[in-house]
C-alpha cells in the first residue's frame, strides 16, 4: 500500500480471529491513522457476542485468540463500533441492515435490501471475504464480481466488498484489499502474494485446527 501512495487505512473489521498473529495485527492497525469497525470475531474475541453461532474451527480459533491478546487489545477492541462514516462512505462488516446480526450479502437480492440502510453513495463492507460490487442504478441493483478498477458514476450508488486480507475465499489464495480514490472517483481491487507456507507452519505451531492453515492454499 505504500508503494501505491496511500494516504490512509480503513479497515472494516475481524483483525483477528483465524490467524496465528492476532497482537501485532491489532497493534499494527491502533498504530496506523484508520477508521476501524468491529467484526465478528472482534466481538467474540472481547466477549460480546456469543461463539455459538461460531462453527467449531472458528471457535478454537477466537478462544484461544482470547488467551493470547492482552487486556488492553481486548478492550480495545471491545470499544470499535459497529458503524463509521468516513466522508462520502459507511463502513460497516457485515451489512449495514442490523450490522449486529453479522448477515452475509452474496446475492444481488441481499444487496438490495441493504441500500435502503445506509444514507451515503458508498458503502464499504467485508464479512464474506468474497470481492464484489452492488451497484444501485435508479431502482434497479446489479451485482459483479469485483475484480481490477471500476469508475464511480455520480448518479449511481455502491455497496462494494472489499475482499480480505486474510484467508480469502475466492479460490484465489492471495491476500485481498481495496484501494478508494475519493478525488477519482474510482476503487480498484488488489491482490498480493505472501508466504502462505510461513503463515501454515505458524498456525499448525499455536495448535490451531489445521484446517485453518489448510484452506489458505486454495484460497477458500
Amino acid at each position: 500500500m505504500a508503494q501505491r501512495g496511500v494516504g490512509g487505512v480503513l479497515c472494516l473489521g475481524d483483525l483477528v480471529g483465524y490467524g496465528p498473529d492476532p497482537g501485532p495485527c491489532v497493534r499494527l492497525i491502533r498504530e496506523r491513522d484508520a477508521a476501524v469497525v468491529a467484526g465478528n470475531h472482534d466481538y467474540a474475541v472481547a466477549g460480546l457476542t456469543s461463539l455459538g453461532f461460531f462453527n467449531p474451527y472458528a471457535r478454537a480459533a477466537a478462544e484461544w485468540t482470547s488467551r493470547e491478546l492482552g487486556h488492553d487489545d481486548r478492550s480495545w477492541l471491545s470499544d470499535l463500533p459497529l458503524r463509521a462514516t468516513v466522508g462520502p462512505a459507511t463502513l460497516v462488516h457485515a451489512s449495514p441492515l442490523h450490522p449486529e446480526d453479522w448477515n452475509y450479502l452474496f446475492s444481488a437480492e441481499d444487496g438490495a435490501g441493504a441500500f435502503p440502510h445506509f444514507s451515503t453513495p458508498l458503502c464499504f463492507v467485508g464479512h464474506s471475504h468474497l470481492p464484489g460490487v452492488w451497484v444501485q442504478d435508479g431502482r434497479r441493483v446489479s451485482y459483479h464480481r469485483g475484480s481490477g478498477r471500476i469508475k464511480l458514476d455520480p448518479s449511481c450508488r455502491y455497496l462494494i466488498n472489499v475482499g480480505s486480507v486474510g484467508q480469502p475465499r475466492d479460490r484465489d489464495p492471495r491476500a485481498a484489499y481495496a484501494l478508494w480514490d475519493e478525488a477519482e472517483e474510482w476503487v480498484e481491487w488488489v491482490r498480493v502474494v505472501y508466504p502462505i507456507p510461513l503463515t501454515q507452519q505458524k498456525i499448525l505451531r499455536a495448535g490451531l485446527p489445521s484446517v485453518l492453515a489448510e484452506r489458505l492454499s486454495r484460497g477458500a
